[in-house]
């Protein structure tokens, strides 16, 4: 069975767009896309840091996925994860 990957995106209409291509080539590499709320080997978290709301968000998120799914990979994208990468 293909590798399942799973997008939630945060903010403007560029992280839409973004998130999009980066789905598209997940894809393209034999994964197959599930809902966040499912279990996936990788989670990929495209951010906006506009608001301190946005960043709880992101946190919010990548705790959801960590305890839906511990052994999977998150990635976190966007602008909350250039500015706080750590």
């Amino acid at each position: 069975m293909n590798p399942t990957v799973a997008f939630h995106t945060l903010g403007c209409k560029l992280n839409f767009s973004e998130s999009s291509t980066i789905a598209r080539d997940f894809l393209n590499r034999g994964f197959r896309q599930v809902n966040f709320k499912d279990t996936a080997d990788v989670y990929v978290i495209n951010t906006c840091s506009v608001t301190e709301n946005a960043n709880r968000e992101c946190r919010k998120f990548v705790r959801k996925a960590i305890r839906k799914s511990p052994n999977a990979f998150v990635a976190i994208t966007g602008c909350y994860a250039q500015l706080k990468p750590a």
